[in-house]
C-alpha cells in the first residue's frame, strides 16, 4: 500500500479532482486502519520523536500510564505523566540514551496497587533514528499469579527441607540417646567407675552435638532471606583474591589451576561476600570431585548483555539422573556434607538476578556457569545519527 501511496503522490500533479479525492479517503482508511490495530492492543505503545516529543499513542498507553491529560501530542513524554517517579525515570533514561528493558514501576491506582514496565526500542527509518519507542505493559495479573506460584513453591521447599533436615537430625540424636543410655548404665554399673569410657561417651556426644548445630546453621542460611548488599565492582579483582585465598589448597589436592579472565569486562553489581561464597562452594566441590588431582579452569567473557563466570573441573563428573537434583536441598553424593553448598550458590546466583548452568559427563568433568546481567546504565542506544532536531 505504501509503494502505491508513493507512486500516486509522484503523479499528484496529473490527477484530477476524483483521483485526488479517491486517493485521499485511500489515506484517511489506510490511517484509520492503523489506528484501530494500535487501540486494539492491551500494551500501550507511544512514539517520540528526536526531541522525546509524542508523535503518536494508542489507548492503552492512557489506560496503563499515569497520565494528565488526554492530549498528548507534541509535549514531551515526561511532562505528560502524573506519577513523578516515572517522569524522572522518562526524562532521565531518553536524554542520557539509556537502553531500557522493562524497567518495572508500582503505583496506586483506585487504592489498588499496579504494576507496570516499560521498554524503550529505537525508531528506524531509512537506517537512521528517528525517535523511540515506548512499549508500556501492565504486568499487575501476571506478577500476582507469579506471587501465587511462588507462596506455592515457598511452601513445597519449605517442606522438601522440613523433611530433610528432619533426617538429618534423626542420626545424630540417635546418636547422642544411645550414648547417654551408655553413660548411664556405667554410671549404674557396682564396681569401680570407668572415668575414660565415660569420657569418650561423652566425646561423640559432644561431637553429635556440634554437628547438630551445623545442620540447623546451614538450614538457617539456606532458608533465611538473603541481604545482599550490592556495590560496583570488578568481577576479575573478586575471582583473583578468591584464588589467592584458596591457592594453597589447591595445591595440597593435586589441582592445577588455569584462570582465563577478559578484560576490560564492565563494573558489575554485586554482594562480594555473598558470590564469594557461592563460587567457594564450587570450587570446594570440583576439588572433591578430583580426588586423584586434576585441573580447574576459572574464566570469565561477556556475551551480549551478561558477564559470564565459568568453573571448570576434570572430576569425576555429574550422572545424567543425578544432574536434575544437584540443586534441591540435602541432596548430595559426598560421605559427609549438608547437601545445602548448590542450594545455596543458586539462591545466591538469583538474588543477583542471574542464571546458573551446568555442563557434565560422568568420567569427564563438570562445568558450572554462572550468568550476570550487566547493569543497565553500562548498556546504551545506539547514538543519534546526524544531528539532534
Amino acid at each position: 500500500m505504501r509503494k502505491f501511496i508513493e507512486r500516486a503522490l509522484a503523479k499528484l500533479q496529473k490527477l484530477d479532482m476524483e483521483q485526488i479525492h479517491a486517493l485521499v479517503s485511500q489515506i484517511a482508511m489506510e490511517n484509520e486502519k492503523l489506528e484501530t490495530v494500535l487501540d486494539s492492543m492491551t500494551d500501550g505503545v507511544i512514539v517520540l520523536d528526536r526531541s522525546h516529543r509524542v508523535t503518536l499513542y494508542n489507548k492503552a498507553a492512557q489506560r496503563v500510564l499515569p497520565v494528565t491529560t488526554p492530549e498528548m501530542e507534541e509535549k514531551p513524554v515526561w511532562t505528560v505523566v502524573g506519577d513523578r517517579e516515572v517522569a524522572d525515570f522518562l526524562r532521565m533514561s531518553l536524554e542520557n540514551q539509556d537502553k531500557v528493558v522493562d524497567k518495572e514501576f508500582t503505583i496506586d491506582s483506585g487504592g489498588r496497587s499496579r504494576v507496570f514496565t516499560i521498554s524503550f526500542m529505537p525508531l528506524v527509518q531509512d537506517g537512521e533514528i528517528q525517535g523511540t519507542i515506548l512499549h508500556v505493559e501492565d504486568i499487575t495479573e501476571r506478577r500476582s499469579k507469579e506471587a501465587r506460584l511462588h507462596r506455592a513453591e515457598s511452601l513445597a521447599s519449605l517442606t522438601t527441607l522440613a523433611a530433610g533436615i528432619a533426617h538429618e537430625i534423626k542420626n545424630p540424636l540417635g546418636s547422642i540417646g544411645i550414648h547417654i543410655q551408655l553413660i548411664q548404665k556405667t554410671l549404674s554399673g557396682a564396681g569401680r567407675l570407668d572415668r575414660k569410657t565415660v569420657n569418650h561417651y561423652l566425646e561423640i556426644i559432644t561431637e553429635e552435638v556440634d554437628r547438630l548445630n551445623r545442620i540447623v546453621v546451614d538450614f538457617l542460611f539456606a532458608v533465611r532471606p538473603m541481604d545482599a548488599r550490592l556495590e560496583e565492582q570488578d568481577v576479575n579483582k573478586l575471582l583473583e583474591d578468591l584464588i589467592e585465598f584458596v591457592h594453597f589448597e589447591l595445591e595440597e589436592a593435586g589441582v592445577n589451576l588455569e584462570t582465563r579472565l577478559a578484560e576490560d569486562l564492565p563494573l558489575m553489581e554485586f554482594d562480594e561476600k555473598l558470590l564469594k561464597q557461592a563460587l567457594l562452594n564450587i570450587i570446594n566441590n570440583a576439588v572433591a570431585a578430583m580426588a586423584d588431582g586434576g585441573t580447574l579452569t576459572v574464566s570469565t567473557e561477556r556475551r551480549g548483555e551478561v558477564v559470564l563466570v565459568h568453573v571448570q573441573d576434570t572430576g569425576t563428573g555429574i550422572s545424567d539422573e543425578n544432574m536434575a537434583k544437584i540443586f534441591e536441598p540435602y541432596f548430595t553424593t559426598k560421605d559427609f556434607g549438608s547437601g545445602l553448598g548448590l542450594t545455596v550458590v543458586y539462591k545466591i546466583v538469583k538474588e543477583h538476578g542471574g542464571e546458573i548452568a551446568v555442563k557434565s559427563k560422568e568420567g569427564e568433568g563438570t562445568t558450572f556457569t554462572i550468568s550476570l546481567p550487566i547493569p543497565v546504565k553500562e548498556l546504551r542506544l545506539l547514538g543519534w545519527k546526524g544531528k539532534r532536531a
